[in-house]
């Protein structure tokens, strides 16, 4: 096979070469695709300068994303993937054995087209990123300019700056400034626990880290600029780059305003070199031909091109809107219909004239839109970061549009780049969207024309429907395949609840929260959740028509309060809602409250009273047949048994329990029934039957992706290893417990794992003597 005049075959001789360094084996991999820097860049999304600088040697150790970009942008195999992968020079060993480093990750795909005309931006913002008096570089301009991708590009280009990483926060689904720092928290793997609040995880894990952080879309949440602030006050040597359309405003801000592409020199006779010289000619040319491969920059339409630069003011959104009508348009006649459009700018009169000329583009291209594509656009826009066909059809029906109409109707949006479309991903489907600008422009639209009230309820109708529906999956064979689907919902889920608390829909606010708790505690929005949890109830204060579901979110409200570590404040939630489930006589809900309770109250040390609920609570679970209710009660009954020496009692128990949860399908509860067995077959002195359960529970961990649970299947491998003598064995698997645990923040489980090594160099050093 031939790829660009080269046969695919030479690549063998790379296998065959000495120099296995990792610039030396892109420079050839490059060559043998026929590819140039330059034409490298473009496809990883990387500058020509950063290419050559990694085959140089100049930068010696790409970060993976950078790795897999050019791995993409080469088309490599994947065992060629791993070839080039494994040439990248590993760290000292002082530095493998440091806590583990920043996730140098972007979340936000870099698209395969160059960055067009930022040469001298992209030297300036380096600049400041060099310079150690800027910590906080926020780029302004009005929207559609280009902000998100400049900062990328800059992030990427500089990121050997950064020793502990670089990481993309996306802000615009945000509707609340007091989230601003939780999802940077969060975004950084860290958890709630141990009774430390997210912000403080955040600044005891940055102290000390030479980090970028980019935080992208401030310009909503202006509110948690003095967070952002204090953080940078906090964390000495961490460096925050910011996109807005406003300046934060807070002492140590260097603001950078962006402007617009750089125009063609004239609209007078060009040459069509000369239009595609400038960036916003380039641009035009290049997303044209994009949609409408037989179009050309030539001679005879040089001057058009021009024009329509010149008129959209090299606003790269409003150029790629344009282009996009290539498709039926040609040159001459888009520019009579920009000319109409231009001509009454829309939008507040103390606008930015470029944004009032950004919203003249989106009214040209809603205008030439029929109605019921207008009126899905509109609708489209109550959905916040993304949504699916099913979701677009359940709000986007209404009217004149029926369901079936919705997925027509949809690619033509997505044809004239007002709707984005990406692959979901693993889950497989495609997932829309709408560049922040647009859902913006389509919001005013919506507002309008009098439907967002409509749109709105319809959109929390959607997703109150698809959380009660998630809710008992997740417990059972599919509950990552939902947990999944609500994480990817979950900016969804917050405008939902917002809805809720606005219109004061007390009842739908109440069944949400009831229905996310187990979300919110497995995913670790512990106190957000909280706070959702705890505003509905107080909102549902005296209001007796609610009190099904209120008991079920005082539920919830106890759980993600014991899982901080608020066991007093949990146990109180939980009383509550027994008591409410008795009044209502609601069996179900009486046998999940004592097994909640039971366990409550073991983590607060009283047994007596943790033994007698879930005692109560075993004998209506069995009743009822709740099998994960009735499992949850021999689990704590089994670990009392334990802690009284009772290991055959506890056993037994555990057994019973294991059972239960295979039946339900139960994942998590199947790995921590089998550690519990294994803990009691190696208090029994049966160390060969603890590794067969404990290597099972941590595989059952590792295919559910939980990392919590994996660090504690390690502590207990390592107790194991340690029973049987193997004390190298042991101590590296402490470690790897220690590392995962201090990732998650859990400071109980870092306790453990710190004392059981301390144990074994104790033990060695009695060894030596």
């Amino acid at each position: 096979m031939m790829r660009n005049g080269v046969v695919f075959g030479q690549r063998a001789e790379l296998r065959a070469v000495a120099d296995t360094s990792f610039g030396a084996r892109l420079r050839r991999l490059r060559e043998v695709a026929g590819l140039t820097q330059e034409e490298l860049a473009a496809r990883a999304g990387l500058s020509p300068n950063a290419v050559g600088a990694l085959e140089r040697g100049v930068r010696r150790r790409p970060y993976p994303h950078t790795v897999r970009s050019l791995a993409e942008a080469l088309e490599l195999s994947e065992s060629e993937r791993a070839a080039l992968l494994a040439s990248v020079p590993k760290r000292g060993a002082a530095a493998a054995t440091a806590a583990p480093e920043i996730v140098a990750e972007f979340a936000v795909t870099v698209p395969h087209t160059p960055l067009l005309g930022r040469e001298r931006e992209l030297e300036e913002i380096e600049a400041f990123l060099r310079n150690p008096g800027v910590r906080l570089l926020t780029l302004t301009g009005t929207g559609g300019v280009g902000k998100t991708r400049l900062a990328i590009q800059a992030a990427r280009d500089t990121a050997g700056l950064f020793p502990d990483g670089v990481a993309f926060v996306a802000l615009a689904s945000l509707g609340d400034p007091s989230l601003v720092v939780p999802t940077v928290a969060r975004s950084l793997g860290l958890r709630e626990a141990g009774g430390q609040s997210l912000g403080e995880a955040l600044r005891a894990r940055l102290r000390g880290k030479r980090l970028l952080l980019v935080l992208d879309n401030f310009e909503h949440l202006l509110e948690a600029a003095p967070e952002v602030a204090g953080l940078i006050e906090d964390c000495p040597d961490l460096v925050v780059l910011a996109t807005s359309r406003a300046p934060l405003r807070v002492r140590g801000e260097q603001e950078y305003p962006v402007g617009p592409l750089a125009l063609p020199a004239s609209t007078r006779s060009p040459a069509a070199e000369e239009v595609l010289g400038s960036p916003s000619g380039r641009l035009f040319a290049e997303r044209a031909r994009a949609v409408s491969p037989a179009f050309r920059l030539e001679r005879g339409n040089a001057a058009v091109v021009a024009a329509i630069c010149w008129r959209l003011a090299g606003l790269p959104l409003a150029l790629e809107l344009a282009a996009a009508r290539v498709r039926f348009l040609d040159p001459a006649t888009l520019l009579a219909r920009l000319d109409r459009a231009l001509s009454a700018p829309s939008g507040a009169r103390d606008l930015p004239e470029r944004q009032r000329t950004m919203w003249a583009t989106l009214d040209w291209s809603y205008d030439l839109l029929p109605e019921a594509e207008r009126a899905l656009f509109r609708r489209l826009s109550v959905f916040a970061g993304g949504f699916s066909l099913e979701a677009a059809e359940e709000v986007g029906a209404s009217g004149s549009i029926a369901a079936e109409d919705v997925l027509e109707l949809l690619g033509r949006l997505v044809e004239q780049s007002l709707v984005a479309a990406e692959p979901a991903g693993e889950e497989g489907g495609v997932r829309y969207g709408m560049l922040e600008p647009v859902r913006q422009y389509a919001r005013e639209k919506l507002v309008e024309s009098g439907e967002a009230e409509d749109a709105q309820r319809r959109h929390a109708a959607y997703f109150l429907r698809l959380a009660e529906e998630a809710e008992p999956a997740l417990i059972g064979p599919e509950e990552e395949v939902w947990m999944d689907r609500l994480q990817r919902e979950h900016d969804n889920l917050r405008a939902a609840l917002r809805w809720a608390k606005e219109r004061g829909e007390v009842e739908a606010g109440l069944r949400l929260v009831g229905a996310l708790n187990w979300f919110w505690w497995m995913r670790g929005y512990l106190a957000e959740g909280r706070g959702w949890i705890e505003g509905f109830l107080e909102a549902a204060h005296g209001l007796r028509a609610t009190d099904g579901t209120r008991a079920r979110a005082l539920l919830g409200a106890g759980r993600l309060a014991i899982a901080q570590g608020d066991l007093d404040r949990s146990f109180a939630f939980l009383e509550q809602s027994l008591a409410m489930y008795r009044r209502l006589g609601d069996e179900a809900g009486i046998a999940g409250l004592l097994a909640e309770l039971g366990q409550a109250a073991r983590a607060r040390g009283d047994d007596e009273r943790a033994e007698a609920l879930s005692e109560e609570g075993l004998r209506l679970s069995r009743a009822l047949q709740d099998r994960r209710s009735a499992a949850i009660s021999l689990i704590t009954l089994g670990n009392i048994a334990r802690r009284r020496g009772d290991l055959g009692r506890a056993a037994d128990l555990f057994e019973e329990a294991l059972a239960l949860f295979k039946e339900l399908g139960h994942g998590r509860g199947l790995a921590y029934s089998l550690c519990n067995l294994g803990v009691v077959a190696l208090e029994r002195g049966e160390a060969g039957r603890a590794l067969e359960l404990h290597q099972e529970s941590l595989g059952l961990y590792e295919a559910l992706k939980d990392k919590a649970g994996r660090a504690f299947a390690l502590t207990n491998l390592g107790d194991t290893a340690h029973a049987l003598g193997e004390e190298d064995r042991a101590f590296s698997l402490y470690e790897e417990s220690l590392a995962l645990h201090r990732k998650l923040g859990n400071k109980r489980g870092i306790e453990r794992a710190l004392k059981r090594l301390e144990r074994g160099r104790q033990s060695a050093k009695l060894r030596e003597a």
